[in-house]
Formats: structure tokens, C-alpha cells, sequence
């Protein structure tokens, strides 16, 4: 189940980088996709959720 909420942060944070017309809904859904997946992943799968999360950052700050 990890492994498959952890691909699916994945995709949200992966198609909002490449979206140019982003909503707050969009931003929400990857945002609780990440931490969804947060909660039951190895160290190795935090490391790389925190990236996702750096980058959503990153794009949430640039369509404000």
C-alpha cells in the first residue's frame, strides 16, 4: 500500500511541475497524496516524499 501511495505523490508532484494553470485543489491533492504516503514509508521513501514536498513547495509558491 506504501509503495502505491508513494507513486501516486509521485504523479501529482510530477503533473503539477509540468501544469501551467494550477489550483488550490490540485495543490491540496498532491499535498495529501504526500502525506498519505508519509505515514507508512521506509526512511529510504521519506527521503524522497520530502523532495516531493520541496518541489510542491516550490510550485505552490510560484503560482501565488
Amino acid at each position: 500500500m506504501a509503495n502505491q501511495l508513494l507513486q501516486q505523490a509521485r504523479e501529482f508532484t510530477k503533473r503539477l511541475k509540468q501544469k501551467n494553470d494550477i489550483s488550490q485543489d490540485d495543490i491540496d491533492k498532491a499535498k495529501n497524496a504526500i502525506s498519505s504516503a508519509f505515514a507508512n514509508s521506509t526512511e529510504a521513501e521519506k527521503e524522497l516524499l520530502q523532495q516531493y514536498q520541496q518541489e510542491l513547495d516550490a510550485v505552490d509558491s510560484r503560482n501565488s
